[in-house]
């Protein structure tokens, strides 16, 4: 996801989507570790996206735009 479409969402919206990355996360992990995850980068982008969720939340905290 982009930034611009994490700034969308409400607050509540974006507790549930970083809840819902981390699950999907550690599922990507898991799959990792007993070797059925082909496409590594999977990780890097969720790990990413979770930090683009953060920002925006504690932007939001700020008064940042």
């Amino acid at each position: 996801m982009k930034v611009s479409e994490f700034r969308e969402l409400t607050a509540q919206e974006l507790e549930e989507k970083i809840y819902s990355l981390k699950e999907e996360l550690f599922n990507l992990r898991r799959r990792k570790a007993v070797g059925q995850l082909e496409h590594g980068e999977e990780v890097r982008r969720v790990r990413k996206d979770i930090a683009r969720a953060y920002m925006v939340q504690r932007e939001r905290e700020l008064g940042v735009k």
